[in-house]
């Protein structure tokens, strides 16, 4: 099993929708996050005065699926903060409903530092793909000392590590992890299969970690049963933008990578082209047994 982390959250005000600071034990970063309407009291605390980076974060109108991010630096974060709420016309951005903001207990978080950490952040997120960068391209700060660059990217991998605690997905990695053998490291799951037989369809889906992947050559309808309404359906349109989902013969699509899925029902779904309940639509391979069946079993066995 992998070891164990200790992350320290605290509700500055006390309240759920307040101010929330987060920090992780022997790393020198700090993360403050709160919603836009709270701006007025984050913009008030010392830290946001320091070098940092910060994301802001909202909905994308087009997409339910994926939020608007963009990703920046200042060496005086909330000065840029204030800048950033202003109307757009005024320069500022209208989209963002939260903000996250990482600066340096010890102060130490350098422009150069702050620079090179957007830098290489907007490029993971965009190959990511978990969200819509309102960035334009990033631009490359790589001239810095070896040493620092060993540090920044050990900065850039906590930052990955806290920021989904706090409801931020969009550097989350969607690859399928890859366990070499005699590594228990990693949980996983049997494979489970989908079978359209009058579509000439098989999907194959394993469970690693907790997240649901569909493997990669496995195969889905190319088109969504106008019979059935769901949001889904957005999700399927959205995986063929990103070529995920590439044309295979008449009517079917094929995975071109291992997909990561928020459930199984979002991967039935998607591989059925309708609404789909996954925890009995996929079944182990071999017996049959549905998803729902087999995730019972794990619970039952522990006594």
């Amino acid at each position: 099993m992998s070891q164990g982390r200790s992350i320290r959250l605290f509700l500055v005000d006390g309240t759920p929708n307040g101010l929330l600071t987060a920090e992780i034990m022997n790393w020198t970063g700090h993360v403050l996050t709160g919603l836009r309407s709270k701006l007025s009291e984050l913009v008030q605390r010392p830290e946001v005065g320091r070098t940092g980076i910060y994301f802001l974060v909202g909905p994308d109108p087009e997409n339910t699926f994926r939020p608007l991010v963009y990703i920046g630096e200042s060496d005086d974060v909330g000065k840029r903060l204030k800048q950033h709420n202003k109307p757009e016309d005024q320069g500022g951005k209208d989209f963002w409903e939260r903000v996250c903001l990482i600066t340096s207990k010890d102060q130490n978080l350098t422009k150069a530092h702050a620079k090179h950490l957007e830098s290489v952040l907007i490029a993971r997120a965009g190959h990511i793909g978990r969200c819509k960068l309102v960035n334009g391209t990033a631009h490359d700060y790589s001239s810095l000392p070896e040493s620092d660059l060993a540090d920044m990217a050990s900065f850039a991998e906590q930052i990955r590590t806290v920021l989904p605690v706090l409801g931020f997905d969009f550097l989350r990695d969607t690859s399928k992890p890859v366990t070499p053998a005699g590594d228990t490291s990693a949980s996983e799951s049997p494979v489970f299969t989908l079978e359209i037989p009058k579509h000439n369809l098989k999907a194959r889906a394993q469970e690693v970690d907790g997240e649901f992947f569909v493997l990669a050559g496995s195969l889905a309808k190319a088109t969504w049963s106008s019979n059935s309404h769901s949001s889904y359906q957005a999700l399927h349109e959205q995986l063929l933008e990103e070529r995920s989902l590439v044309p295979y013969g008449e009517g079917l699509l094929r995975f071109a990578v291992d997909t990561m899925f928020a459930s199984p029902s979002a991967a039935a779904a998607v591989v059925s082209g309708r609404a789909a309940n996954g925890r009995t639509q996929w079944k182990v391979d071999g017996d049959g047994h549905t998803y729902g069946q087999w995730q019972d079993q794990q619970v039952s066995y522990i006594t």
